[in-house]
């Protein structure tokens, strides 16, 4: 009868350690978007991102490799993308310093301002519909 009982219990000991196995854990819910520019960056590009990507295209133009666009590399560049309006004009505009070429300083000056320019709502990022080309943007020279 001793046996029996010991017996008893220990199947039962084991069924309860098999179940405490097999019983699975509550996961954790998953934490709260860490801050709103976390989601504002899924929802359009920061000034960061803008300069980034434009400073990787426009800096093409330069065709020597050493680090500043001439107007006549400038000007291939745009007659290439068939860009519209006169390079002569946009390259100007760019070169702030008026030394005949644009530098990495005056590439990114240029697009700070042209971001702030596009960037209608003043959050500091840039939406669809404020991007040039957008169906709903207004229509800008780039």
């Amino acid at each position: 009868m001793i046996r029996r009982t010991i017996l008893a219990i220990a199947l039962g000991l084991q069924t309860t350690a098999a179940f405490a196995q097999t019983t699975p854990t509550p996961t954790p819910a998953p934490a709260p978007a860490a801050s709103a520019p976390a989601t504002a960056a899924k929802q359009g590009i920061t000034l960061e991102q803008f300069v980034a990507r434009r400073e990787k295209i426009l800096m093409r133009a330069d065709t020597t490799g050493d680090g500043k666009i001439t107007l006549a590399e400038w000007t291939a560049f745009q007659e290439k993308r068939k860009a519209k309006g006169d390079p002569a004009k946009s390259f100007a505009r760019i070169d702030t310093k008026n030394n005949g070429f644009i530098d990495k300083s005056e590439l990114d000056a240029f697009l700070t301002k042209r971001f702030a320019k596009l960037d209608k709502n003043g959050d500091g990022v840039l939406t669809a519909d404020e991007m040039p080309g957008h169906k709903t943007a207004p229509n800008q020279e780039q």
